[in-house]
């Protein structure tokens, strides 16, 4: 149990291996090696961007922790024209949409970030 009394639910790796087509210990390897790098930075107080490949950038400077989406990810969650009015009503929600093409440390306050994954 975690705090809060929460039940876990553990990764299904394979699961995850169907759907990218590798086998599953590599899924396995590569999921808890990123899982131990990104402890280890942590630990360390580092900086950290983690890239969600199509969806967008989990960004961890100090104790803030922010969500970045891609547009055209939010645009196909919700259809393009959705998202503009959403974005018309509510303008705080353009802080969390980010372009592709941005370098990630720009995202960053301090402007050093180590990206995940390489």
């Amino acid at each position: 149990f975690s705090p809060g009394n929460k039940e876990l639910e553990p990764l299904k790796y394979a699961k995850v291996a169907v759907a990218t087509g590798m086998s599953r210990q590599k899924v396995e390897d590569c999921i808890q090696g990123t899982m131990s790098l990104l402890s280890c930075c942590l630990g360390k107080g580092e900086n950290v961007a983690l890239v969600l490949r199509d969806i967008g950038v989990l960004l961890i400077e100090g104790t803030k922790v922010q969500m970045k989406f891609y547009y055209d990810f939010l645009g196909l969650l919700s259809g393009k024209e959705t998202l503009e009015k959403a974005v018309f009503k509510v303008p705080l929600l353009m802080d969390t949409v980010v372009s592709r093409t941005i370098p990630v440390a720009s995202l960053t306050f301090s402007g050093r970030v180590i990206a995940f994954p390489k």
